[in-house]
């Protein structure tokens, strides 16, 4: 290992799949392509939640947030991941690192909590319809989004220093796509129990906390919903909830799988195929699973598109004429 006699170093070699260079180049397509259609997919759905006037409404306010942090998540790693997958240097200085470590853990931290609140609006418009305009109004649901952007600030700014205060040794190879807190613990010598455990402690509220919260409202939802008499009205709503649901396996399985277990016990390609997971895949297949499942979406993006490619109409029109 490089040993660089400084209290951190001035860069980081990533490792990435360099003991796997076959890997690289298809990755490399994957990332080239699913990029571009994650920043498409999620500028379209807030493009239409701020457009169509049948769209707002607290739930897409909410998925206008979750699309915009979705954009920001991946965009922190991504680029990072292309040019190590795609040329030859695998280096990334201290401070990119550094500011990597925060946007990607401001993100994340942010969406765990988000998800939540996604259920809770849920909860409400399913199990209290009729205090469901007075509970969720213009004014609380900004409150809440703020507090949950805050949470997932405070997060950052907690955890973050904690992990960069880690003696490394001199050591500065870290074998990852990118700057991680699980993986910094793990390269890290000396005493690093406590960072373990304090990560862990926090992991279980941004992560178990929130997920048995969802799993809670979409119990008390899936009771509301076989109550509705109408077969069209459960399909609705079940169309509905199950996009939410299927954004909050894909988000929290390998979440949960990479940060509730102690950094020492991670295996070797794990932190790269979990970042590759929730970072890339699931902020590309979020516009599509709602678009898909929602016809309340698909018909505002469709709408959309006409007055896109209509040359006498302009986007204003969409909101006098929904």
């Amino acid at each position: 290992m490089t040993v660089i006699n400084k209290s951190h170093p001035e860069e980081f070699i990533l490792l990435g799949f360099a003991d796997c260079p076959w890997l690289e180049l298809p990755l490399f397509i994957i990332l080239l392509v699913t990029y571009p259609l994650a920043m498409l997919g999620n500028i379209a759905i807030i493009l239409v939640s701020i457009l169509d006037i049948n769209l707002h409404s607290p739930m897409y306010f909410f998925l206008t947030n979750l699309s915009f942090l979705d954009m920001c998540y991946t965009t922190s790693i991504v680029p990072q991941m292309l040019t190590n997958l795609g040329g030859t240097t695998k280096t990334i200085s201290y401070m990119r690192c550094v500011v990597q470590l925060y946007f990607f853990h401001i993100m994340g931290g942010t969406e765990c909590v988000l998800l939540a609140l996604m259920s809770f609006d849920r909860y409400v418009a399913f199990c209290k319809p009729l205090h469901y305009s007075l509970i969720m109004n213009r004014r609380t649901c900004l409150l809440l989004v703020s507090t949950v952007w805050l949470t997932g600030i405070t997060y950052a700014v907690s955890e973050v220093p904690m992990t960069l205060q880690l003696p490394l040794c001199g050591h500065n190879k870290l074998d990852h796509l990118l700057c991680e807190i699980p993986v910094l613990i793990k390269t890290a010598c000396g005493e690093k129990e406590t960072n373990e455990l304090v990560l862990s402690v926090v992991c279980i509220f941004f992560l178990a906390v929130p997920l048995c919260f969802i799993l809670a409202s979409y119990a008390s939802i899936g009771q509301a919903v076989l109550k509705i008499k109408s077969s069209e009205g459960r399909k609705k709503a079940f169309g509905t909830c199950s996009s939410h649901l299927i954004v909050v396996l894909l988000f929290y399985g390998p979440a949960i799988s990479m940060y509730l277990q102690p950094p020492s016990s991670i295996t070797k390609d794990q932190p790269k195929f979990m970042a590759l997971f929730y970072g890339v895949v699931t902020p590309t297949l979020n516009p599509f699973i709602y678009t898909l499942r929602n016809k309340d979406v698909k018909g505002a993006l469709s709408k959309l598109s006409r007055y896109i490619f209509s040359p006498k109409r302009n986007f204003v029109d969409i909101k006098q004429n929904s």
